[in-house]
């Protein structure tokens, strides 16, 4: 197979797999809401946004994108002196925590699972809030393939390591009794989907868009992370503390505009899912499937969100794959009380 890193059993290489959680290969796309994407020098009127998407959108979707879309993002930042947004898009989390550490970026909105190892591995960010809690992800075989988690045992499966898909990967196959058994490769989305048409894998644990898509394909789902209490994702946007720093009022002014997004999508819900097909290039029908409304939280971390959290994190940190431990009270940007 090409284009693929190929593992020993899951826990044997974690040297590698926490390179891939807090580094990855710049590809990002900068891309300007407003003014020059090629400042040399930028200062704090400019915000540049790290998001993920396997098309190089030129905006996030959920409710900043949603906001964005509006025109309602922009001008509500401009009161706090952000006079430019300038989006950058990733392919996965370890991608933009590279671009984290370089210095690239201000604020990512990405999956928790990267979000927290790059905290525990030093990268200084604070967390504003969760954009969609109780994501869930798929283990989807190939077709004339294993039809059950215990099948896998001797078999390849793809993911995006450093994913959100990857912890919850690694939570079933512990569950199951099989992690020491089964070969993980290491593809992005779109790779992952090929290997799986092709046959070359076993299984992939796709992402949001991804798996219904296969599914309507006439791919089967084997498990679901909804399935398990402790495993769906949630998508976190983090701020960097030398940003907060100059602009303290950020996170109160982010969650009141993703809290008015919120209010509106579930206001117009076939008018956001509209706008989500065109940006992300999925059908409709599967970005209702992956994006129910309800894991869009008004509130900036609701409690769910917190407990899931923090069970990532225990996991993460039980496994060694996150270098230290921390408090997510200390990680956590406090909100003022209304």
């Amino acid at each position: 197979m090409t284009n693929s890193t190929h593992s020993k059993p899951l826990f044997s290489t974690l040297t590698a797999f926490l390179l891939l959680f807090s580094t990855g290969s710049s590809d990002g796309q900068t891309v300007s809401q407003a003014g020059s994407a090629t400042q040399k020098q930028l200062n704090t009127s400019t915000l540049r946004l790290g998001i993920i998407s396997v098309k190089s959108t030129k905006i996030p979707t959920g409710p900043i994108g949603w906001a964005m879309n509006q025109g309602k993002f922009l001008p509500e930042l401009q009161k706090l002196g952000i006079k430019e947004v300038q989006t950058v898009s990733f392919r996965n989390g370890p991608n933009l925590n590279e671009a984290l550490v370089a210095g690239k970026l201000d604020v990512g909105i990405y999956g928790d699972t990267p979000a927290l190892v790059a905290r525990a591995n030093g990268i200084p960010t604070r967390l504003i809030s969760q954009e969609q809690v109780g994501m869930n992800a798929w283990l989807l075989a190939k077709k004339n393939g294993p039809r059950s988690v215990a099948e896998l045992k001797g078999q390849k499966v793809a993911t995006s390591k450093g994913s959100y898909m990857h912890r919850y990967l690694i939570g079933l196959l512990q569950k199951s009794g099989i992690a020491d058994q089964v070969t993980v490769v290491h593809l992005l989305p779109n790779d992952a989907q090929a290997a799986l048409e092709r046959g070359d894998v076993a299984a992939i644990a796709a992402s949001t868009g991804t798996g219904p898509l296969l599914q309507s394909k006439g791919f089967p789902v084997i498990d679901e992370a909804i399935k398990h209490p402790d495993l769906p994702g949630t998508s976190v946007t983090v701020v960097t503390e030398a940003f907060l720093a100059k602009h303290p009022d950020l996170p109160q002014k982010w969650n009141e505009i993703k809290q008015a997004a919120v209010k509106d999508i579930k206001a117009k819900p076939e008018a956001y899912y509209k706008f989500h097909a065109e940006v992300s290039g999925y059908p409709v029908n599967v970005v209702k499937a992956s994006f129910p409304l309800q894991q869009f939280p008004e509130e900036p971390i609701p409690a769910k969100g917190l407990q899931l959290l923090q069970g990532t994190k225990q996991f993460l940190v039980s496994q060694k794959l996150a270098k230290s431990d921390f408090q997510l009270t200390d990680w956590i940007v406090a909100q003022k009380q209304k």
